[in-house]
């Protein structure tokens, strides 16, 4: 449960490392953004030679959350900190690095994003 001006990890290789939440895409004025939602993210912090430089705004989907998320078995799941990796668009449900790092929610693949499920280390 992220909201405007949460600080996340970045868990994929573009070269961003600290982002934060300006929006949501095309949800209206929600307030909160949860586990395999499509956010806007604006670059806070970046290597000077990677893909996505510092300053620029950009697509992402939340994989991690610390806030714990019910699932429909009545089970629970939660992790150590808040990460998402940045899309190609919004739209695109394609991820913009090559590499995905740290695990992530069995809900971000039931949500269509098979493409990061297949690269992630782990699903959990």
């Amino acid at each position: 449960m992220l909201q405007q001006r949460t600080m996340l990890g970045v868990a994929d290789n573009t070269g961003a490392k600290k982002v934060s939440m300006i929006g949501m895409t095309k949800k209206g004025n929600r307030r909160f953004a949860y586990l395999g939602e499509v956010i806007n993210v604006a670059v806070k912090e970046a290597l000077p030679y990677g893909t996505v430089k510092k300053g620029e705004v950009v697509y992402a989907v939340i994989v991690r959350t610390r806030k714990e998320k019910r699932r429909p078995d009545g089970s629970y799941i939660r992790f150590d900190d808040n990460a998402c990796v940045i899309l190609m668009a919004a739209d695109v449900k394609d991820p913009k690095g090559t590499r995905i790092f740290g695990p992530i929610a069995k809900e971000v693949k039931d949500k269509g994003f098979a493409k990061i499920a297949s690269l992630a280390e782990e699903i959990y």
